[in-house]
Order: C-alpha cells, then sequence, then structure tokens
C-alpha cells in the first residue's frame, strides 16, 4: 500500500511541474519519498535528519521549508501548529486528523473515531464541498493527570504531618 501511495504523489507532483513549466528537481523527489517513508508527526529537523543520514541526500532549511510549502497547496502535506511547534505529516491516503494534545507535556496523539468521521460526513454545508477535516482536543493525559494527582496527595500529606507537629 504504502508503494501504491508514494508511486501516486509522485505522479501529482510530476504532474503539477509539468503543467505549471517547474523543474523536476531531485531535490522536490528526495523530500517527497522522505516525507513518505516518515511515521506520524515531523518536523522541519526532523526531515532535513531524514534526508541526510537515510537518504544521504542533505538540503538546505530553506530548499525544505518553500517544497514544503509546495506539498501542502498540492495537499500532499498538511502542516500542524500544536503548542510552541509546528509539525508536518504526509496526508495523501488520510483526508481525517484528529489529535489529543496534553496541554501540560504537549504530547500529541492522533485517533480515530468512527462516531466523529459519520458526523462529519452527515454535515451538510452550503456551497462547499468538503475533502477532510482536522480536530484538535486539548486536554490532559493520563501521564500528567498522575503526577498531579500524586503532588497533590504528597501535599496533603505534607500538609497533614506539618500541622500534627504544629500541635
Amino acid at each position: 500500500m504504502k508503494d501504491n501511495v508514494k508511486a501516486s504523489v509522485r505522479q501529482i507532483l510530476t504532474g503539477y511541474l509539468e503543467l505549471n513549466n517547474h523543474r523536476k528537481t531531485p531535490e522536490r523527489y528526495a523530500i517527497l519519498d522522505a516525507v513518505y517513508s516518515m511515521d506520524g508527526h515531523f518536523t522541519l529537523e526532523q526531515l532535513g535528519d531524514r534526508l541526510s543520514e537515510g537518504f544521504h541526500f542533505p538540503v538546505s532549511r530553506a530548499t525544505l521549508y518553500n517544497t514544503l510549502k509546495l506539498f501542502m497547496e498540492l495537499r500532499l502535506v498538511i502542516r500542524h501548529r500544536f503548542q510552541g511547534s509546528t509539525k508536518y505529516e504526509a496526508c495523501y491516503d488520510d483526508n481525517s486528523h484528529c489529535h489529543q494534545i496534553c496541554t501540560v507535556c504537549g504530547k500529541v496523539t492522533e485517533f480515530k473515531s468512527s462516531e466523529i468521521d459519520a458526523a462529519i460526513s452527515a454535515m451538510h454545508l452550503k456551497r462547499f464541498r468538503k475533502d477532510g477535516f482536522s480536530l484538535y482536543v486539548y486536554g490532559i493525559c493520563s501521564t500528567c493527570q498522575a503526577q498531579i494527582t500524586k503532588q497533590k496527595t504528597n501535599r496533603a500529606k505534607q500538609k497533614s504531618q506539618k500541622d500534627k507537629c504544629n500541635e
């Protein structure tokens, strides 16, 4: 399946470049291959590292940025702005994105929900064709909840011990 997706996105890129008389540079194709070989979200730096180490094809930060901008216009990549960081994700084969974002540690988890998919599909919007959606659910992850509960318990114990000492 992943090879079919890679072939499809390469065809989309080639068609766009030919139609708009842009150069078909090896950098663009290397970046596209690197993006579609990565799992999940990635930063510009992680993509650059992947190209340098995994593909032995180092490119400048400006080339990465401009190429990702092109890929976003072609809907091959989506950009997410999570708490204080920008991350990218290959999106050709998945137009629906649901994310849980912890407001304490910043951890981002992607999830699927058939109920949300059904609700979005059932929506009738005037003069608008839906192609996909992104949903961000903010809250506190279970790890942070456990740490907060532990801290509260420790404070309560310390206060209780302090009160006993003051008696």
